[in-house]
Order: C-alpha cells, then structure tokens, then sequence
C-alpha cells in the first residue's frame, strides 16, 4: 500500500515537473522582452513600465493557448481550410504573435508560411501562383507571417514592381480573395500597427542585442529611412483591399504582450468551434517478450553530459 501510494506520488511529481517544463518554454520566449527593458533601462517613455501585469499576460496566455488547441481539434474535425495573414511593419511583433499562436498547436495542423524574395523563375509567373501551393487542405490552419500584400508593401517602396503592376494588384486582390473565401477558405487579415518612437526602440534592441542583430537587415534600414513612404503604401492597401468578405483587422501592437492577447482573442472569435468529444486514451499495457535481450550502447555514442 505504501509503495502504491510511493508510486502515485512521484507520478504526480513528474506531471507537476512536465507543467512547468512547458511554462518555461513560455518564460524563454518572455526572455527577449526583458532584454529589452535591460537594454532601455532609464528611459522614461519605456513602453514595458506600462505593459499588462505580468501574471494576468501569462494566466490569459495560457487559457487562449487552450481554447487554440480546441479550435485546432474542430478544424480537423470539420475539415475547415483557415488562413490568417501577419502584416505590419518590420518589428512591429508578427513574428511573436505567431509564436504564441503555434507554441501548443499540431504543426502538422497548424503551419507558417514564410515564403522568401521570389527567385527567378517565380518572377515570371502569375503574381499569387507561388502563394496558392501554400493554401491548406481540409483540416488545415496556414498562418502566413507576410503575405501576397509583400507588393502593396515593401515591393512597391523599394520600387521591386512598378506603379502599373501596383495597380493590378490592387485590381485582382479583391477578386483572389473572394475566390477563396468561396472555395470554403476562412480568411482573416491582421495589420500590426506601432509608432514611429516604437519601431526605433526595437530597432535599437536589435543593434544592441547580439541575439537579435540577425534580424537587422538592409531592408528593415531603408524601412526606417523610407516610414512616411511605408505610411502611404498602407493606407492606399487598406483603402482597396478592405472587402466586406476579408476584412482587415488592425490590432495596437505598441505593447507586445496586449497585442499578443488580443490578436489570439480576436482570432478565436472570428471562427465559431465547439468541443469536439474524444474517445477516452487508454495507455495499453507493455508487451514483454522473454527471448528479448537488450544489446549495450557504446558509451562513446553518447552526447557528452555536459551539464
């Protein structure tokens, strides 16, 4: 009886250890913003002294992160094909949205598309074939961290296209997406909006920070030189591509944590789901096969205990 009771207790030992092994995962992506604050440290205009309180960011985190695992569960259940567009400026916080999105979810469910400069080949084609392959299935959740909307962005300003391409982009888009929503395609825009005073806080995090300074290209420099001109290709995008069937959806992403919450709020509202019931797992019993003996490893193959 005492051994049984032995053994119930380290089990939940173990669950307990896995729970919060899971948290930490959480609390190592946390760690990027507190690099920041360490970095700004003595700025008045600090965007962090404001944020949401850290326990109630994490405690809503992790209760929207479920409701996304149930989603996920009705998606494939329903066969639903979901499409969710990132925009936004450089640094503006698409990328740890979507972290957030996909931290808990089946990337076998839920992907990101993040498709490269078009090579030489893809430049030749129909503008929005290269993004069609990356559509989903039935059953699917296809997160595109930049879009189809990279020409009415940073190809329009960095003059990659002209202003007569421009035009047919503005043109067809609304068209391509009606198609899409009428294939049975879910599709939701997000544009994350920041400050000027913002955006030239995080790019400062990444000079800085020699974890971050990978992100720092060329183009996100001109991105800062060329802001009013980023300015005018938004809204110009807004102003023809916001359709009654695919509507674009700005969240306020100056604190990174609300934006976070928000956008995974709004995303769960915009989907109606329910619980799909599961039949209960049973964890079946060990096959031991007497004939079987167990050959050694060399100690050689393993990875050095370094810790």
């Amino acid at each position: 009886m005492s051994s049984d009771r032995s053994d119930v207790q380290s089990i939940h030992e173990r669950v307990m250890a896995e729970m919060a092994d899971s948290f930490d995962e959480e609390l190592e992506l946390e760690l990027d913003d507190g690099r920041l604050a360490a970095i700004m440290d003595g700025m008045s205009d600090h965007p962090e002294q404001n944020s949401i309180d850290r326990r109630i960011y994490f405690r809503e985190l992790f209760r929207l992160q479920s409701e996304l695992v149930k989603l996920q569960d009705w998606v494939v259940d329903k066969k639903l094909k979901i499409v969710v567009i990132f925009e936004g400026r450089d640094s503006a916080g698409k990328g740890g949205a979507i972290k957030r999105i996909t931290q808990r979810l089946n990337p076998r469910v839920c992907r990101v598309a993040a498709l490269p400069a078009p090579n030489e080949r893809e430049r030749t084609q129909w503008y929005f074939q290269r993004y069609v392959s990356h559509l989903p299935a039935g059953g699917e959740i296809v997160l595109f961290d930049r879009s189809w909307y990279n020409r009415a962005g940073v190809e329009r300003v960095m003059g990659f296209c002209d202003e007569a391409q421009v035009e047919e982009f503005f043109r067809t888009v609304p068209e391509f997406e009606r198609m899409l929503v009428r294939s049975g395609i879910v599709l939701v825009k997000y544009w994350f909006s920041i400050t000027d005073t913002e955006q030239h806080l995080r790019f400062q995090m990444r000079i800085h920070d020699p974890m971050k300074q990978w992100k720092l290209s060329p183009m996100d420099l001109q991105s800062r030189v060329r802001w009013e001109q980023y300015t005018k290709a938004k809204e110009a995008m807004l102003q023809h591509t916001h359709i009654p069937e695919a509507p674009w959806w700005v969240v306020e992403a100056v604190d990174k944590k609300r934006a976070r919450l928000n956008c995974i709020s709004h995303l769960l509202s915009q989907i109606p789901y329910g619980e799909v019931q599961h039949d209960p797992i049973e964890l079946p019993a060990r096959v031991y096969n007497p004939d079987y003996i167990r050959g050694p490893v060399p100690r050689e193959m393993y990875v050095p205990s370094v810790y």
